[in-house]
């Protein structure tokens, strides 16, 4: 085992987390903004998202319907990630490109708003869900690394959040990150600092 690896890890990490912070505190404002107007407008969130990302998906769907940090009232949140039945059904009788794409249009009306995760921002099926969203009268907060790729270049995406990190591990922890201080804003703006 190597101390160096463990040490350029978290490195790597602390660096990072620096550079978010002097980049990323506007779009995160926005996104959790965006986030509340929808759920106070009576609008729901749909997450989706590929391997690491899909467990983000489903962690922040969980965080919203349950509870974050306080003891407060569920918010709607579904994640896209999670019916092994729908997925399957979609990926055989259509093709995986379209598995988020499909179930956006069967559960996305307009005032939803759609979280989009993609660490290479090159995902082909959720770029789909995110143009779905589009078309459903939907917002859509994309969640990227690297350059942004597709997803950060769609032009019917307002809300964008970007690690500029080619790491994929540290642009997970980014996303993780950066989830959990929109639950926080969210959080704090609809509910106040009650325990």
């Amino acid at each position: 085992m190597r101390h160096e690896l463990i040490t350029q890890a978290f490195e790597d990490g602390i660096e990072l987390r620096r550079q978010c912070l002097e980049i990323l505190s506007q779009p995160l404002l926005d996104a959790a903004g965006a986030i509340v107007d929808c759920i106070e407008g009576g609008g729901k969130i749909l997450a989706c998202g590929n391997g690491g990302s899909a467990a983000d998906a489903q962690h922040f769907a969980a965080e919203l319907v349950n509870r974050f940090e306080i003891n407060r009232r569920g918010l709607p949140a579904v994640a896209l990630t999670h019916d092994a039945s729908v997925i399957t059904s979609i990926a055989n009788d259509f093709s995986f490109d379209q598995v988020f794409s499909r179930q956006v249009e069967a559960l996305g009306r307009p005032g939803d708003l759609l979280l989009a995760i993609s660490t290479s921002g090159t995902s082909n099926n959720v770029s789909a869900a995110a143009n779905a969203a589009a078309a459903a009268g939907m917002q859509t907060i994309a969640l990227t690394g690297r350059d942004g790729g597709t997803l950060g270049s769609n032009e019917t995406i307002k809300f964008h959040i970007n690690i500029p990190h080619n790491s994929t591990p540290r642009i997970q922890e980014m996303h993780i990150t950066c989830l959990h201080i929109i639950c926080s804003l969210v959080d704090q703006h609809m509910f106040g600092d009650k325990p």
